[in-house]
């Protein structure tokens, strides 16, 4: 029996492994069965070269559990190893630089498996004692059984063994029992060994037999050896990409389409991805590509190694290229990782343009789907803009679809205000904001209809993107002012009128501390409504950005600001001011003279103050000045409150003010209940 010091410069490499990989330590099954896979590879070479004397027979790797010796084998019928291989192999951890190890790597210790080849020393993660019993295939080759309880000393010495290969059995630690258990092996199993070209067994397949599960002769293959990514796309049809699709995603929608990937050069990939349905949820959809070396599955925590609106897919990448690493920080650093990335990515552009190009209407029949991918992708990645405005859609509130292109030429002449700027105008929602879209449509208007999760940044995007172009949301302002052809002259009421009207509708809007109006009057042509209330554009971008981006919060707390417009020249609007004007009579004019000659006291003071410095003011003066201002503002407010009292019996200008915000989705609960029996009453 040989005995000796694994050959590591310092002692605590064990350690280093267990405390640093514990919270990976299920990828040990990974490292385990990959070996035996890779030993099995190398026979089948040897064979196919005919070095290898004698039949090959069965290669399937064995994963075996024996609860009573608490140990977890896995065994297969590879190339084996001699004594000499041992010691070279397993004796002696080649790294260069083994001095500075520890230091350089014990904060990423899933790094020391991928740079140094210590696959087979993550079973220490689980192992209070390890043992190899290998046979090598070479001809008179002596079976030899290696041992080490996770100290830097080991044993070797020979053993009996029929046939070539190598047993790794696992002796497992008290604190991870849940691998001695079948139902946890066969998840990890099909986790990371799903698609390794070998076969993999674990266990007997399960039949019925006199009402309960028993096991046959037959080994229960827990892989796919040959999956679908692997053969040729013209071996496939449409059912045999469905099929693995809901295998990988058993409660998943049908994808839309998907893309199979396969490149030699400049580096080695080879995939299938998937263009899932995909509405909202972003981050519900996301770690849905899996990520594979040879098969070997790596991660599906893909952000950082693709661009971010990739992650939106669904499939399998594939490529030697992709270090063995679970390792998402040493992923994301690595040239090829990003050389990969950047490919995908253009292979995706291409894709959907040659849809759009081949069969535009069901591509367009599609967009509702795709259209949150295509956005997330234009507003994260530059050059995927640069492809995707040839095939990304605009689609407006009749359900008509265009290029970017195609509706810049379909509203150039209608939509352009007279400073040359092209005007967008949309509805998020066609059934609430159907009487603002009917009056763009009437002025011969095109509305878009962007009701999507991203819309709202899009809009930004396309604003500094598109020169000389403004989206406006159709109830952002009354029609006339939606898009400003040239300054039009329409016969106004004077002041005073607008302002009673003003007074007698503001007295009467309801009270909230998240909502704020502003009143106003103006001549809108007496087929317009007579009250129409808007929201100003950048005021609820800001805060449907708010909701989107953490960093505007503030503008999501503000209250919600809407104008309430009163149209002058409506018969109904018309009718409150006369009625008003009736129902005040001459009531204001002890006030409004009052106020003049308090504004002229005012004036006289600030008249003999002009010339003086702020210290050359007598207190005296200031005193006076600060009098008359509130005796006005007092006088002001005494005549608010008279013509409050005075109209607020006027139903008919709750009933306006209700209508206005019943259309607009603003009338609920206490508010509404009211309308509909004041409503009831005017109908008597």
């Amino acid at each position: 029996m040989q005995k000796g010091n694994i050959g590591v410069t310092t002692e605590n490499i064990f350690p280093v492994i267990k405390k640093f990989l514990y919270s990976d330590h299920e990828i040990f099954i990974r490292e385990i069965v990959s070996n035996a896979v890779d030993a099995t590879q190398k026979l089948k070479t040897l064979a196919s070269n005919g070095d290898l004397k004698g039949e090959a027979g069965d290669l399937t790797v064995h994963v075996s559990i024996n609860k009573e010796a608490g140990t977890l084998t896995v065994s297969d019928r590879g190339i084996g190893m001699t004594e000499e291989e041992i010691d070279k192999y397993i004796n002696q951890i080649a790294f260069s630089g083994a001095n500075d190890f520890l230091d350089k790597y014990k904060d990423n210790a899933n790094a020391i498996i991928g740079h140094f080849g210590l696959g087979f020393y993550s079973s220490f993660m689980v192992s209070k004692k390890v043992e190899i019993i290998t046979k090598s295939w070479q001809e008179d080759a002596k079976a030899v059984k290696w041992s080490c309880d996770g100290s830097p000393e080991f044993s070797i010495e020979e053993c009996d063994k029929a046939e070539r290969g190598t047993d790794i059995v696992m002796y497992i630690d008290d604190d991870c029992k849940e691998f001695l258990e079948d139902n946890k092996v066969t998840e990890l199993l099909r986790k990371y060994c799903h698609f390794l070209p070998v076969a993999i067994a674990f266990g007997k397949k399960k039949e019925w037999k006199d009402g309960k599960q028993v096991d046959t002769d037959e080994d229960n293959i827990i892989n796919e050896v040959n999956p679908l990514w692997t053969r040729k796309p013209t071996d496939l049809k449409d059912e045999d990409y469905k099929k693995f699709y809901s295998d990988l995603y058993p409660m998943s929608d049908e994808p839309l389409f998907w893309i199979h990937l396969n490149v030699d050069y400049p580096f080695h990939l080879t995939g299938v991805l998937y263009f899932p349905k995909v509405k909202s949820n972003l981050d519900l959809q996301k770690n849905k590509i899996q990520l594979y070396c040879n098969q070997v599955f790596v991660t599906d925590s893909v952000e950082g190694i693709v661009p971010d609106f990739l992650t939106l897919l669904h499939g399998v990448i594939d490529s030697p290229d992709i270090p063995l690493n679970v390792s998402r920080s040493y992923l994301q650093s690595d040239a090829n990782v990003k050389k990969i990335s950047g490919y995908i990515s253009k292979k995706v552009s291409d894709r959907l343009k040659s849809i759009f190009t081949q069969d535009r209407k069901d591509f367009e029949n599609k967009w509702d789907d795709l259209k949150i991918f295509i956005h997330y992708g234009m507003l994260t990645e530059d050059d995927f803009y640069d492809r995707a405005k040839q095939f990304a859609l605009f689609k407006d509130t009749d359900g008509k679809y265009y290029t970017f292109e195609e509706y810049q030429t379909l509203i150039k002449d209608a939509q352009t205000d007279k400073d040359g700027n092209l005007i967008y105008l949309y509805a998020n929602d066609k059934d609430e904001q159907y009487s603002y879209i009917e009056a763009a449509n009437n002025k011969g208007y095109n509305v878009l209809l962007l009701d999507g999760q991203l819309d709202v940044a899009v809009i930004g995007l396309l604003e500094r993107k598109i020169d000389k172009s403004r989206f406006t949301r159709v109830d952002a302002d009354v029609i006339d002012r939606l898009i400003v052809k040239e300054e039009e002259k329409k016969e106004e009421i004077d002041n005073e009128k607008k302002e009673l009207l003003n007074t007698v509708f503001t007295g009467q809007l309801p009270k909230s501390d998240k909502v704020n109006y502003n009143v106003e009057a103006q001549a809108l042509g007496e087929n317009q409504a007579p009250v129409i209330i808007t929201q100003s554009e950048y005021m609820r971008r800001m805060k449907d950005m708010a909701k989107i981006q953490p960093g505007m919060a503030f503008y999501g707390e503000m209250p919600d600001m809407f104008n309430l417009v009163l149209n002058t020249d409506h018969r109904l609007v018309k009718a409150v001011l006369a009625d008003s004007e009736s129902a005040i009579g001459d009531s204001l004019n002890p006030f409004d003279a009052e106020i003049r000659g308090l504004t002229a006291r005012k004036d006289a003071i600030n008249q003999m103050n002009k010339d003086k410095k702020y210290d050359e003011i007598t207190q005296e003066s200031r005193d006076e000045l600060s009098k008359v201002e509130a005796d006005i503002e007092s006088q002001r407010q005494q005549r608010k409150d008279t013509i409050l009292k005075a109209t607020a019996d006027n139903k008919v200008v709750k009933q306006l003010i209700d209508l206005a915000l019943l259309q607009n989705g603003l009338l609920k609960g206490e508010a509404l209940n009211d309308f509909v029996k004041r409503s009831v009453e005017l109908i008597k």
